[in-house]
């Protein structure tokens, strides 16, 4: 299928993916950082952003997710590039490699890490953000114009949002609140958790934020699925959606994870 993108920079491919809710441009912040290095693809995952949702019959799990991403891919004359995902983009990524081989992959609050179903605790924050994003999107653009506003608004998903403007705040807004196909990945993924399949041969790093309010340590970060050797950094001062809060650390965590590429 057709999905949209962002494409920047030369070199090595680097895929980025983002997260339920959320859009490519999520990750513009870091976008020319990392395309001082690599060929940068930033992919709008279906149903988010501009890309459509998947076929009515295909049900949007992380699994048939990835094998969109991995059409996109072949359909550009991508053959094995470097991988980040945040949250759903994470779990989608680690899908991916199951069917594909990567240079390297990072993992940014990816979510999937749980035992059993989603946590109720992230099923009822996702939700009522979207209600917030949807019914509310015009007071919602005008608020985050200010630094109260914007930690109102962005405070559950972004550790400093004081920090972070007020156009990629509306951004973030009219992404939640307009991806068309959110709910069906709420439903796909509610009674799933990522398992590992085959061996993942490229290198792993994975992250969360210190002040990421979302994936709660005790529910949502058990690392037993993921491969062995996994490399476990940290962003301090980041959350649920990082790259925003620190954008050069964000960048320079994803440079490094590339780096552990044996290709």
């Amino acid at each position: 299928m057709t999905l949209s993108f962002t494409r920047r920079g030369a070199g090595v491919p680097l895929i980025l993916l983002h997260g339920i809710g959320s859009a490519r441009q999520a990750w513009d912040p870091v976008l020319d950082r990392l395309a001082e290095r690599f060929d940068v693809i930033a992919v709008d995952l279906p149903g988010f952003g501009e890309s459509p949702e998947l076929p009515s019959h295909v049900e949007p799990r992380p699994d048939a997710i990835a094998a969109a991403v991995a059409a996109f891919l072949d359909s550009q004359g991508i053959a094995t590039p470097h991988v980040a995902g945040n949250s759903l983009g994470g779990w989608v990524a680690l899908e991916l490699a199951a069917t594909r081989p990567l240079r390297s992959l990072a993992l940014l609050s990816p979510a999937g890490l749980w035992h059993g179903r989603t946590p109720l605790y992230n099923r009822i924050s996702l939700r009522t953000t979207r209600w917030l994003a949807k019914r509310f999107t015009a007071p919602a653009c005008r608020l985050v114009r200010y630094r109260a506003g914007r930690i109102a608004v962005l405070g559950q998903t972004h550790g400093q949002p004081s920090l972070i403007t007020a156009a990629y705040a509306r951004t973030a807004v009219r992404a939640m609140a307009g991806g068309p196909g959110f709910d069906a990945t709420m439903k796909a993924t509610g009674s799933r958790r990522y398992r590992a399949g085959p061996p993942i041969d490229a290198p792993v790093t994975v992250t969360f934020g210190s002040r990421d309010r979302l994936l709660l340590p005790r529910q949502s970060r058990h690392l037993n699925e993921l491969p062995p050797g996994t490399r476990v950094a940290e962003l301090p001062g980041c959350g649920h959606v990082p790259m925003a809060d620190d954008p050069a650390a964000v960048a320079a965590l994803i440079v490094a994870a590339t780096e552990q590429c044996r290709v």
